[in-house]
């Protein structure tokens, strides 16, 4: 009987050691620079511009700008919509262009103004996108305003304002006045820094003609002689199609080289910069979701490849115009519950993870990626965590946000990040994150003051339950002394929608709720900050990590 009591325990322990996880071990070499830590994360867009002036919206700004020590671009749609400015879910106008009953342009700047002035008062500046088609300009308006809600058809967004101009000389008219406008009220100065674009995802429901690729070139034509007619020096750029339109985009790029324009009538087409769009494919199963990052990663790589292949296009600056882990930011997750995963830690620990691989991504083919647009912003005077791929609601930060705030601390030159690491970009474009591994890796940066690691633990599916034990390495070192600080974004830390809950999820938070609410979505640190010593030029910590948490450690030299 006691032998069989001791192998009945010896096999329990056997079990137990087992169903522990090893540690992870990461070791950051500050002297394995790569080059500077491009700001990649720091762009951002929505579909309804007149919730930029709205009370959150510019809250929500004002917080954008002061995470980044970089100018934030915005890239909005619906700037050029007819309309008297009431915003809706997918809609937005500005009414810049209608006609008087002779058919002569009447140009209203007073709701454009109104957008582009918020962001430069922010110190912020626009992805001006050349788009959609004025009422009295398009080729089939009637009817010309949709009324879209979650749960419906999406194609019903397609309406009147998604056609082609049935004048293409009054069309470019109004874009060469738009952007001298904008020269006259902000200076040259600063609108040559901004990017100006044509159009959103012609190749997809966004522009309603048969031949979509000859009528997108025709319109980049003639918008592209417009703006440089305006401003020679302008930055202008295309095509923003879907993810998985690298045929569109190669052909575009032979258009801008090599094919007549049909505005000059001359050989190619200005082209500053290079846009596309790469999203991730969620599915709801076994009554959770499971997130498709291999997707999003595949639209990266197959539009890089595309890119690269052209010598022409060497170093020419590449923008991911919508970055994001699916398509529809007003689906909520009431309508589509594949969206669960966008009030909690999982679509943190997902942005922190598809970053570092889009970076990774860019230095396997020697690209220039200057930008991936997070299209996520706030829906005003809608539901509390309704479930929008949004950064805040009702004025109070979600969780995601904390990553960009994380992100923004991260300075100086890329470092190379080595260990028992069992994910790059290769292997989740090849199966996901799938079974019991969990993708636990970091991205680390370094300037002269400060070393700062940011670490994940990420995994498709959206459950809590595995922690980590990482054991974190720091190595060269160049300073002997410092402070830590350790930022947590989990279940407890940097996590207003746990709060939320534990309130018992109120529609209506009294102001003293909405306080607690208000802090419990800022960036929190894990524990106090820490005074440090490196020995040797290395420091060596361990982290716990809970699944989908993200950790940013940050060692600033005394």
């Amino acid at each position: 009987m006691k032998i069989k009591l001791l192998l009945f325990i010896c096999c329990l322990h056997a079990v137990l050691v087992s169903g522990q996880q090893r540690p992870v071990s990461i070791t950051v070499d500050v002297q394995k620079q790569k080059g500077p830590l491009k700001p990649i994360w720091a762009w951002f867009g929505y579909d309804e511009p007149n919730y930029t002036y709205m009370k959150d919206g510019r809250k929500l700004l004002s917080e954008l700008a002061a995470l980044s020590p970089v100018p934030v671009y915005v890239r909005a749609h619906n700037l050029m919509n007819t309309g008297d400015g009431t915003a809706a879910l997918k809609w937005g106008s500005t009414n810049m262009y209608t006609e008087d009953k002779d058919g002569n342009p009447i140009y209203s700047w007073r709701i454009v103004d109104s957008i582009f002035d918020t962001y430069i008062n922010q110190k912020m500046k626009p992805l001006a996108q050349i788009g959609f088609m004025p009422e009295a300009l398009s080729t089939n308006p009637d009817p010309y305003r949709h009324y879209w809600q979650p749960g419906r058809n999406y194609k019903e967004i397609c309406t009147g304002w998604a056609y082609p101009p049935k004048d293409y000389d009054k069309w470019a008219e109004l874009i060469y006045q738009w952007v001298k406008h904008c020269i006259e009220r902000y200076g040259k100065e600063e609108v040559e820094t901004w990017y100006w674009e044509l159009w959103n995802e012609a190749d997809g429901y966004y522009l309603l003609v048969d031949d979509k690729f000859k009528v997108y070139c025709k319109m980049y034509d003639y918008a592209s002689a417009a703006v440089k007619r305006a401003l020679p020096t302008a930055r202008m750029g295309g095509p923003h199609v879907t993810g998985g339109a690298g045929e569109f985009m190669r052909k575009f790029i032979v258009h801008c080289l090599s094919e007549k324009n049909e505005a000059t009538g001359q050989t190619g087409a200005p082209i500053d910069f290079l846009a596309f769009h790469a999203k991730g494919a969620p599915v709801f199963t076994n009554n959770r979701v499971r997130m498709g990052m291999n997707n999003q990663l595949k639209d990266v790589d197959r539009h890089l490849k595309v890119i690269s292949s052209f010598p022409a296009m060497k170093n020419i600056p590449i923008i991911i115009g919508e970055s994001d882990p699916e398509g529809c930011a007003a689906c909520g997750m009431k309508t589509d519950p594949q969206n669960a995963y966008r009030n909690g830690t999982m679509y943190s620990s997902y942005t922190a993870a598809s970053i570092a691989r889009i970076l990774e991504l860019d230095a396997a083919y020697g690209t220039n990626i200057i930008g991936a647009v997070n299209w996520s912003f706030e829906f005003e005077d809608q539901p509390w965590f309704y479930g929008f791929r949004e950064l805040a609601t009702n004025g109070v930060d979600k969780p995601v946000l904390n990553v960009f705030r994380m992100l923004g601390m991260m300075r100086g030159n890329q470092v190379e990040v080595s260990g028992d690491l069992t994910y790059n970009a290769k292997t989740i474009m090849t199966a996901g994150v799938r079974g019991e591994q969990t993708d636990v890796n970091g991205l680390a940066a370094t300037d002269k003051k400060s070393v700062t690691v940011m670490l994940w633990n990420y995994h498709d599916d959206d459950i809590i339950e595995g922690e980590a034990a990482v054991e974190l390495s720091i190595r060269n070192i160049p300073f002997k002394k410092g402070t830590l600080h350790h930022y947590r974004i989990d279940q407890e830390h940097s996590n207003s929608y746990e709060v939320w809950k534990k309130m018992g999820s109120p529609q209506s938070p009294t102001p003293e709720q909405y306080k607690t609410l208000e802090g419990s979505g800022q960036l929190q640190l894990l524990s106090s900050p820490e005074k440090v010593r490196v020995e040797n030029g290395t420091f060596k910590v361990k982290v716990r990590l809970p699944r989908q948490a993200v950790s940013l450690i940050r060692i600033t030299g005394a």
